[in-house]
């Protein structure tokens, strides 16, 4: 074993599966974290830097799609989703969605298992995603879903914020416009810079900055956006 375990969150509201699930991947010497709910699920994911997420679509708060959805926004840590859900239709949603396997209940645990192991050696040695990103005074934090600007809440739209928080996990680093169309309003949609561009100017209103003289949105001409490291 190592000093870092692999990391695997459980995001289930069932606490008979989660308790299976724990015992089981304990034992193979896996670390378990665990959700209840889809807010709990989010919260841990980016707290608990997991390296796989299992993932429930029948949560009491919201979809797991929704989830998988707002996990997506920021996180590339393989999914699993483990569901009751049987039709190809949500298989689909969930594989087009960013979930990287679907496996249905009830289930064999070795199967589990074996798939587990599939996806982490899949991921390898991934980047351990941040759960607070910092642009100088403009903070982002990936647990609650929270921007603030010299300490002051920032609100943003659903669409602001996943513009922002993609470029926040690329701080320094220039994210193309394909790749930011692709990824927040999809594949159909990347040829429609001026969704993008909108979105951007939103954005540097709320953040006080100017196109001309960008404090912390800067526009790599013709390739794309960056978010400054300050």
């Amino acid at each position: 074993m190592t000093s870092n375990p692999t990391t695997i969150l459980v995001i289930d509201d069932e606490a008979q599966i989660r308790k299976f699930l724990r015992i089981s991947l304990t034992a193979q010497g896996y670390k378990v974290l665990e959700g209840a709910n889809g807010s709990e699920g989010l919260a841990q994911a980016a707290l608990g830097k997991p390296d796989l997420v299992v993932l429930d679509l029948g949560l009491p708060d919201m979809d797991g799609q929704q989830v998988l959805r707002e996990l997506r926004e920021w996180s590339a840590v393989p999914v699993l989703v483990l569901s009751v859900r049987a039709s190809e239709g949500e298989k689909v949603l969930a594989l087009d969605g960013g979930a990287n396997d679907y496996v249905t209940k009830p289930f064999g645990i070795q199967e589990f298992l074996a798939r587990v192991r599939v996806l982490l050696r899949q991921a390898g040695a991934g980047e351990q995603q941040e759960a607070v990103v910092s642009s100088g005074p403009l903070n982002l934090d990936f647990a609650y879903r929270r921007v603030t600007l010299d300490a002051v809440e920032v609100a943003l739209t659903r669409k602001e914020y996943a513009v922002l928080a993609m470029l926040a996990r690329h701080l320094g680093r220039v994210v193309t416009q394909q790749q930011l169309l692709k990824d927040i309003w999809g594949p159909s949609h990347v040829e429609d810079s001026h969704y993008l561009r909108v979105v951007v100017g939103h954005l540097r209103q709320k953040l006080g900055d100017d196109p001309a003289a960008p404090r912390f949105i800067v526009t790599e001409a013709g390739v794309g956006y960056r978010l400054r490291e300050l």
